[in-house]
């Protein structure tokens, strides 16, 4: 068992870190919040739409940055949205490696990439794994400006990370109308 006895309410606005050490459960929780395990025991009550970007991009290597955001906003019903893909891939500083093959960026890019498919998602929880992975401080900053900005407009973001997510208080955006990141343990 992974974890027990644990109860977790997420609204609006919340960022929730899930820390704890390698093999403690962090991955395991947000794929159960995410419906893509069953927990052995109790329940997982979700409302309203989820996105889940995991440890891996969830992107096709032989497709470009823009044809793989094409595909995920089609997927999502979003198909009349032909500009989003590349206003995604914008506001991750990736335009100009949005024809460049999946398969050919760098670990850092192709994180940015996987993370551009939520700029256009309206879904109002987001569930990220280790979002920080190969990112740069430019890429970090990048992150955490489109989590606020998320919070902002009512939606809520869990992630499991051994690494600070939200911005200090001091950097925060908006601080007075953003509640406080709130931290999970999961292991020793």
């Amino acid at each position: 068992m992974l974890f027990d006895d644990l109860s977790l309410a997420v609204t609006g606005g919340d960022l929730i870190e899930v820390r704890g050490p390698n093999g403690s459960g962090k991955s395991t929780l947000l794929r159960c919040l995410a419906g893509l395990l069953a927990p052995r025991q109790g329940r997982v009550w979700r409302r309203g739409g989820i996105d889940y970007v995991g440890h891996k991009s969830g992107l096709c290597e032989r497709l470009t940055a823009t044809e793989n955001l094409r595909w995920l906003t089609s997927v999502r019903g979003d198909a009349a949205k032909s500009t989003a893909p590349m206003a995604a891939l914008r506001r991750m500083a990736l335009a100009g490696a949005a024809h460049d093959l999946c398969g050919a960026m760098s670990a850092g890019q192709m994180r940015r990439a996987a993370l551009a498919r939520l700029v256009p998602d309206p879904a109002h929880v987001w569930l990220l794994d280790e979002p920080l992975t190969a990112l740069d401080d430019a890429g970090v900053h990048l992150l955490r400006d489109l989590i606020a900005a998320h919070r902002l407009r009512g939606g809520a973001v869990v992630c499991a990370t051994h690494r600070a997510l939200g911005a200090p208080d001091e950097e925060r955006p908006n601080k007075a109308r953003l509640p406080a990141t709130r931290t999970v343990r999961l292991g020793p």
